[in-house]
């Protein structure tokens, strides 16, 4: 698994600020396009928070991670905020505005 976790470490670093991505998009970039749980261990799992910029992960919805491993739904959403994501009034990343593609 370790080469697994290295190649979605390397993706998700690439994404720009103030944009976000999906798991299921980082798995498909990988190969793997039914592995979007393990993008999720992978991340959950990341040895280099600051450096690795998981917060802008979220799900095909939009939806921000229940679990965010570094303080919470609520804190991944204030690093979005920092960055100039806005949320649509549900509290989703608006995908068609936000979404990067690698």
């Amino acid at each position: 698994m370790k080469g697994f976790f290295d190649k979605v470490y390397q993706i998700v670093q690439q994404i720009p600020e103030g944009r976000v991505t999906t798991y299921g998009i980082i798995a498909k970039a990988l190969g793997y396009p039914r592995a979007a749980k393990q993008v999720g261990f992978a991340l959950h799992a990341n040895p280099k928070p600051k450096i690795i910029p998981c917060h802008r992960v979220v799900n095909r919805f939009g939806e921000l991670s229940k679990a965010f491993v570094f303080g919470g739904e609520s804190l991944q959403r204030d690093w979005l905020m920092q960055e100039g994501i806005t949320f649509l009034e549900d509290g989703r990343v608006d995908l068609s505005k936000y979404l990067w593609i690698p």
